[in-house]
């Protein structure tokens, strides 16, 4: 087990002026959707499965969640991915039966944006790791909201695409996440933990004041 050094004072001074400049950062992050898939009324199944494979890199809280993945030092880490790829794709099916009310989609999206912060706090060991999975299932689910309404074959290339990006990002933080965990250290990993409670706080705020 990792003994990380954590040091609230110290770690308030540095998430406070982060949690400020984020909030103004993500105004800009968030304003966009990435390959304009707010109207999939004609797209086709090449465009879908691009849109499917592009989603997860181009949204920065989906890509981010995943990246933090790394820090969080699972156990027997090849072993999450089929899970957190099942939880996920689980999720983006879900919501093509339950679509997303656009009453709630704002607190849905602060939501997914706090998963980071949780997240922050899981690589702190304050939280459970298994947290991950309704979360990433949570992530899957604002994923699949995009393509509602979609024809079959659109449908069909937009999910491949998510399978084909997960997979390929899934693999990559797990097979690295040790590495990366020992160069950076257990200072290193607090002020990472900062990092994404700053950005996951940051992003949910406007995500419910825009």
């Amino acid at each position: 087990m990792r003994s990380l050094i954590f040091r609230p004072k110290h770690f308030l001074k540095t998430l406070i002026p982060l949690f400020c400049l984020l909030t103004f950062l993500a105004n800009q992050a968030l304003a966009h959707h990435p390959f304009g898939m707010g109207d999939n009324s004609g797209l086709s199944a090449w465009q879908a499965l691009l849109s499917g494979i592009g989603h997860p890199l181009l949204g920065p809280d989906h890509l981010l969640f995943i990246v933090g993945i790394a820090f969080v030092g699972l156990k027997k880490t090849k072993k999450w991915v089929s899970p957190l790829l099942a939880v996920g794709l689980v999720g983006s099916a879900l919501v093509q039966l339950f679509p997303l009310p656009d009453l709630i989609a704002p607190w849905a999206e602060s939501l997914v944006s706090l998963s980071l912060a949780i997240e922050g706090l899981i690589i702190l060991n304050l939280v459970n790791s298994k947290w991950l999975l309704p979360m990433f299932a949570l992530h899957g689910y604002l994923l699949g909201s995009t393509i509602v309404g979609a024809e079959s074959s659109p449908l069909i290339g937009y999910f491949l695409g998510l399978f084909l990006s997960q997979v390929a990002l899934l693999l990559l933080v797990t097979v690295g996440s040790q590495r990366i965990i020992n160069w950076l250290g257990a200072n290193g990993l607090v002020l990472t933990a900062g990092v994404w409670i700053g950005i996951g706080s940051a992003f949910s705020w406007v995500a419910l004041v825009n």
